[in-house]
């Protein structure tokens, strides 16, 4: 309804300025260019808003489902996988992040659906491990789906996680601590904010985000 609003505006704008163009006389120059102004405006606006259908608009410090990069409210997901769930790691590796003080915002078991495996890890479509990773996901075992807030939570998130490879990960990380093999290592995380924001909003809904602050948050994450 917004496009077909916004292409009829378009329209109507350009036919106005054509018509004004071709018969008012000089002295109309300033309202000819207003006119072309609006049409220049509106079709900023629709691009804008065509390029968001298909991905978020990022401005620099603007504030997504991943909240806002480089401050308090910067969020990560991350996914226990089947085996992490199947070996009854799921407590141990919440209070992971918990003493280190990130506030967990979402969290929900789930068995995901081959098409949201297939959105979740797109990057590695072309990858001959792909379907296997895929199959693996789904195969019944849930997962653990999470959201953890905080103050550069995305690149911590990844140290606590460990290295992609559970024998290059530093002992202290939860692969380095529970896992051996690449294709068990227990859990995924955002490696990016990009990556979070699609990760996040392919998840969860915006509204099982939780809005809340831990009795300690001030203490953690104060500067001073």
């Amino acid at each position: 309804m917004f496009a077909n609003t916004l292409r009829s505006t378009l329209r109507a704008a350009s036919r106005s300025s054509v018509r004004a163009l071709s018969t008012a006389p000089a002295k109309a120059a300033v309202s000819n260019g207003l006119t072309l102004g609006l049409a220049g405006a509106v079709v900023g606006s629709y691009a804008v808003y065509q390029v968001s259908m298909n991905k978020p608009v990022l401005l620099e410090g603007a504030k997504t489902i991943a909240g806002e990069k480089g401050t308090v409210s910067e969020r990560s997901f991350i996914m226990i996988k089947p085996d992490g769930v199947s070996r009854q790691l799921v407590g141990k590796i919440v209070s992971r992040f918990e003493e280190r003080g990130y506030k967990l915002v979402a969290i929900k078991s789930l068995t995901p659906s081959p098409a949201l495996a297939q959105e979740h890890y797109s990057d590695l479509s072309s990858r001959p491990f792909f379907g296997g990773l895929v199959k693996y996901i789904t195969s019944g075992t849930p997962v653990v789906a999470m959201v953890w807030e905080g103050k550069d939570v995305i690149r911590q998130g990844r140290r606590i996680v460990g290295a992609t490879n559970p024998l290059e990960s530093d002992p202290g990380s939860v692969r380095g601590q529970y896992a051996v093999s690449v294709g068990r290592n227990l859990i995924h995380a955002s490696d990016s904010f990009d990556a979070a924001t699609k990760e996040i909003g392919l998840w969860f809904a915006e509204t099982e985000l939780s809005q809340y602050e831990p009795t300690t948050w001030n203490w953690v994450m104060a500067d001073n």
